[in-house]
């Protein structure tokens, strides 16, 4: 049965999108079948990420009964898709989304959710649906404190987090240390993916930032994070490689103690 991960933040401009997107190339670099679920259901952005702009079907004609979910998957480049409306024009309920996607699990590897960043039922369904969650948040004080909140929601739900993406990271001393942000979260920070002006331009060319710049820093980072996830031992060639596994940083470490706690 695949797994279901949600992807979360409460504060919008962080890159959770991106961060789901990429995430998902990254699982299916890895050979593992992997959907993506648009469940931001207000303002969806998962289609628009990938050229699917005015679909037909989506999860809210899902939602409301009118199509089988099976109906609703958009083939994208070694992953599929199911894209939300931009305009919805029936009401829905979102916390139906977890029964909807229980036809799916059998199918898929990994079913990833990109959530809304909002603090409502939107976020509340990809909480109940997933069966752990991914936290995106900059290193910065403003998100952190919305990362906090979402933290705190989560375990109220009951829903495992996994660890913390920190996203466009400048490596200054001006943001917020890995050491405090994993302190006053007590969630281990899984990856530190890098400011890069490759993400802005995948996303104008419609493509997973791991397909459109496969050897920059931040792809190597989420293939890192999906070889976590799958088991996989992943270490790119190149020489800085070696002096990290001399001195790993901080989010090395974290994986390697995940992947030691879910495969060993």
């Amino acid at each position: 049965m695949g797994k279901v991960i949600g992807i979360l933040s409460l504060k919008g401009g962080v890159g959770k999108t991106t961060s789901a997107v990429s995430l998902g190339a990254a699982l299916a670099s890895f050979g593992k079948k992997v959907l993506l679920v648009d469940a931001n259901f207000s303002a969806p952005n998962l289609g628009i990420h990938l050229n699917i702009l005015n679909p037909e079907k989506t999860i809210h004609r899902v939602l409301t009964d009118e199509i089988k979910i099976e109906d609703a998957i958009h083939e994208f480049g070694g992953f599929d898709i199911i894209p939300a409306s931009v305009y919805p024009k029936k009401s829905f309920d979102p916390l139906k989304l977890k029964d909807k996607l229980k036809k799916l699990r059998d199918k898929y590897d990994f079913i990833i959710i990109d959530s809304s960043p909002s603090l409502n039922n939107e976020t509340l369904a990809a909480m109940v649906s997933s069966d752990e969650l991914f936290v995106v948040s900059t290193p910065d004080f403003s998100t952190l404190t919305m990362t906090l909140k979402a933290i705190a929601l989560a375990k109220k739900r009951g829903t495992p987090i996994s660890g913390i993406i920190i996203n466009k990271a400048y490596g200054k001393n001006f943001e917020l240390s890995l050491e405090n942000i994993e302190r006053t979260s007590e969630v281990p920070v899984l990856a530190v993916v890098p400011h890069d002006v490759n993400i802005l331009k995948s996303q104008a060319h419609f493509m997973p930032s791991t397909y459109f710049r496969p050897n920059s820093d931040a792809s190597f980072e989420y293939k890192k994070l999906a070889a976590c996830l799958t088991g996989e031992k992943y270490t790119p060639l190149r020489w800085r490689e070696i002096f990290h596994n001399i001195s790993p940083k901080r989010q090395d470490i974290n994986r390697e103690l995940f992947y030691s706690k879910v495969f060993r």
